[in-house]
């Protein structure tokens, strides 16, 4: 599986308004300083100290911003 990962902070700049429910993501943890890493298929997942962990998923056309605003590319 191929991801790019990013910050919670970088996180918060790719989601549209209304597109993840915000406060279930800071329920599962995710903070500004979070290591997260997100799949072509839009899943988010947190790491977490021995394991990632799955805490929502984008839709849409995340793919663009995703790489623009990351300035990164699918590994």
């Amino acid at each position: 599986m191929q991801f790019i990962e990013l910050t919670g902070k970088t996180l918060l700049d790719v989601i549209n308004e209304g597109e993840i429910d915000m406060r279930s993501l800071r329920e599962a943890g995710v903070t500004s300083d979070s290591i997260l890493r997100i799949n072509k298929f839009g899943e988010i997942e947190l790491r977490d100290r021995n394991e990632w962990v799955m805490v929502g998923g984008l839709i849409g056309n995340f793919e663009e911003r995703l790489r623009k605003l990351t300035n990164l590319d699918w590994l």
